[in-house]
């Protein structure tokens, strides 16, 4: 009886969350890397160099990383549903413009817009789905999500090039917009309201990680271009620092900052954040040029191109069970080094086979260990962060991790992109692979640092708190969004 009430249940407003929440964050999630295999299509049609190519990638990842515990806070106190609606017509209007772009620079600021309205929308669909789970179901509702979420970012290079070479570069933009007109007054009549009053929102940090995050960016990807000596990019670098600089200390001194810097007076979490910056830094690196190797160099076309990037991107789903079974047999800490170990393994293959006539086959070994070194990082990565803080503060820990992993991912595009640059460029087969070479290496050694920082996580960090349910574990890939605060202080209203 209790079971068919259970079904019941989830039959109505559970169900609608659960359809609403993984089709926004499958949006959300996919334009992470959706645009990586359309790169070439989008440098032949609105023209631009190697920064702009970056920083198609960055404007995204980097609005969408300094802004996604802001957003979450807005949630928390104008109400979350309002947020997320809101949050999804930014992100709907923005796709809109990206596919309407006439050229490269309203293209950056339309995915930089696109970022903003992902880091408000994103934080708040793990909110809203938990709070319209019945407790019983969640942890399958949660594990559905994270599937969802999962495979936007294992698909994201193949539907990209597919899109592009059978339609056009600007369906990869197109795509969102029906399905967020749809999800915008469904969300409205199917998703219940609700705050956590006394809610506060740091302007102060949001401002401070801001500027400083997108001088150090800035700096990086036009120090090229520029000159390392140049004064814009010592203005941005300097700057930048100094206001990462600014927005640690005031970690340590505001009353309420959106990231506590006392978090991380825990060895194991600052050892598994500081991994997990890494492992993006190399890992989205890497994939930004390879992804262009492929077709620039390789000759494969933009949807063949992502097909042969599934073996990396799309191993977790197949992995990641097995990865988590072995965690909970003898823990987090290896499993997640043993991962790190592999990614890096399988860039330095990379890095030392590349080559103007490297055959497909030689690449298989090396994409195959790093989607299992992938797939091992990730799936016990959420236990191994949550088990080093209480469970009040479970929520900006998974904010912290998850902004921390995009950070990575933008600066990761960044560094590898000035390597390659300094070494080669997009002139012919060679010069590509010439700068390609000892960018991965450099993505390599990263990830390597990554491994042997997952180390300082304690052994056996198994006494911690177990995650509350609005802190669910997740085994999904880059796109996994921090869990936001709520609880029974929370105010509820009704449907509608």
């Amino acid at each position: 009886m209790h079971a068919q009430d259970v079904d019941t249940r989830l039959r109505g407003p559970a169900v609608w969350a659960l359809v609403l929440t993984g089709v926004a964050g499958f949006m959300a999630a996919l334009d992470n890397l959706v645009v990586t295999t359309a790169l070439p299509a989008i440098r032949a049609d609105l023209g631009g160099g190697l920064e702009d190519l970056e920083w198609t990638v960055n404007a995204y990842t980097l609005t969408f990383a300094v802004l996604l515990m802001f957003g979450a806070a807005l949630g928390d106190r104008f109400g979350r549903r309002r947020l997320f609606i809101a949050g999804l017509a930014v992100f709907t209007g923005a796709s809109a413009a990206a596919a309407l772009s006439p050229g490269i620079d309203a293209l950056i600021a339309a995915r930089a817009v696109q970022g903003v309205g992902a880091a408000v929308m994103m934080p708040l669909t793990l909110t809203l789905l938990t709070a319209a789970v019945p407790a019983a179901r969640r942890g399958t509702a949660l594990g559905i999500y994270g599937a969802v979420t999962g495979l936007a970012v294992a698909s994201g290079p193949l539907i990209g090039g597919s899109l592009t070479e059978h339609i056009s570069w600007q369906w990869i933009f197109w795509l969102n917009v029906p399905l967020g007109l749809a999800l915008i007054p469904l969300a409205r009549l199917r998703l219940a309201e609700s705050t956590a009053p006394g809610a506060r929102l740091d302007i102060p940090g949001t401002l401070l990680i801001s500027g400083g995050l997108f001088g150090i960016v800035y700096g990086l990807v036009n120090a090229n271009s520029e000159g390392w000596t140049s004064t814009p990019i010592l203005t941005g670098l300097i700057l930048g620092t100094a206001l990462v600089a600014g927005f640690v200390h005031h970690g340590f001194t505001n009353a309420n900052p959106m990231l506590p810097m006392r978090l991380f007076r825990d060895r194991g979490f600052l050892g598994i954040n500081l991994a997990s910056l890494l492992m993006f830094l190399g890992m989205f690196g890497s994939i930004f040029l390879l992804s262009q190797f492929l077709q620039g160099v390789a000759g494969y076309s933009p949807t063949e191109a992502g097909l042969r990037m599934l073996p990396w991107t799309g191993m977790p789903m197949i992995v990641a069970p097995l990865a988590g079974i072995l965690s909970d047999r003898i823990g987090g800490r290896p499993v997640v080094a043993a991962g790190l170990a592999f990614q890096a393994l399988g860039l330095g293959w990379f890095a030392a086979i590349l080559s103007t006539d490297v055959s497909y086959a030689a690449q298989l070994p090396p994409l195959i260990l790093s989607g299992i070194g992938m797939a091992l990082y990730f799936a016990p990565a959420a236990n191994v962060l949550m088990s080093t803080v209480t469970p009040a503060d479970q929520g900006k820990a998974s904010g912290t991790n998850n902004a921390l992993r995009e950070v990575g991912g933008a600066l990761g595009v960044a560094v590898l992109a000035s390597v390659f640059s300094a070494q080669g460029g997009y002139e012919t087969p060679q010069a590509f692979t010439d700068g390609t070479v000892p960018a991965l290496w450099i993505g390599a050694a990263a990830v390597a640092l990554a491994a042997a920082l997952a180390l300082l996580v304690p052994r056996k960090p198994g006494n911690a708190p177990a995650p509350t349910p609005t802190a669910p574990t997740s085994t999904a890939p880059p796109s996994t969004v921090p869990t936001p605060r709520s609880g029974a202080a929370d105010k509820v209203t009704a449907v509608g």
